[in-house]
Order: structure tokens, then C-alpha cells, then sequence
């Protein structure tokens, strides 16, 4: 499935403390949480916000959320569901 997001960010509330230099550029490591199915009412389908590494998720650390996602593409292809019980009635329980 191909999904368009449109990101839009308050680059002002980036914490500049976690931009990390690499062997070409400055980086900032994002993370973002999208659900197709539902929109706020603004129309977005999920926030961005920096990364967290392993040791601070464990500390409850969150990041201020730095902006809003939006769909506006998909090829209409079908996910999987989320859950999926298979039975099979040859199989003896």
C-alpha cells in the first residue's frame, strides 16, 4: 500500500539538544503515529514529535509533539487487519 503524508512542524519547539551531526548533514531522529481510519477536526491523521531512545521511553520522557499528519494519497490497497483469528476446522483440538 502506498500512503502521502503531508507533515507540517513548529520548528520552533524543536529541541536543538537532539539534532546530531552525521557524515552529511545535521539530523533529528522524528516519530510519528498515523491512523487512516479516523481524523481530528482539523482533518489530521496523527502527530510528529523528536524520538526517544530506549532509556528514556522506559522513564516515561515524552517529547512535546512538533506537528500534525495529514493523508492525502493512498492507492486504495487494503491492509491487513489489525487482528486476525484463523480457525480451521480440520485441526483437532
Amino acid at each position: 500500500m502506498k500512503i502521502g503524508l503531508s507533515v507540517r512542524i513548529d520548528v520552533t519547539k524543536i529541541d536543538k539538544a537532539r539534532l546530531y551531526a552525521g557524515a552529511k548533514g545535521t539530523y533529528l531522529d522524528l516519530t510519528t503515529f498515523v491512523d487512516t481510519d479516523q481524523q481530528d477536526q482539523y482533518e489530521n491523521n496523527g502527530f510528529i514529535s523528536q524520538s526517544v531512545d530506549k532509556e528514556e521511553r522506559e522513564q516515561g520522557v515524552q517529547t512535546p509533539i512538533l506537528g500534525n499528519v495529514k493523508v492525502f494519497f493512498t492507492d486504495g490497497a487494503q491492509s491487513a487487519p489489525k487482528s486476525q483469528a484463523v480457525i480451521d476446522e480440520d485441526i483437532p483440538f
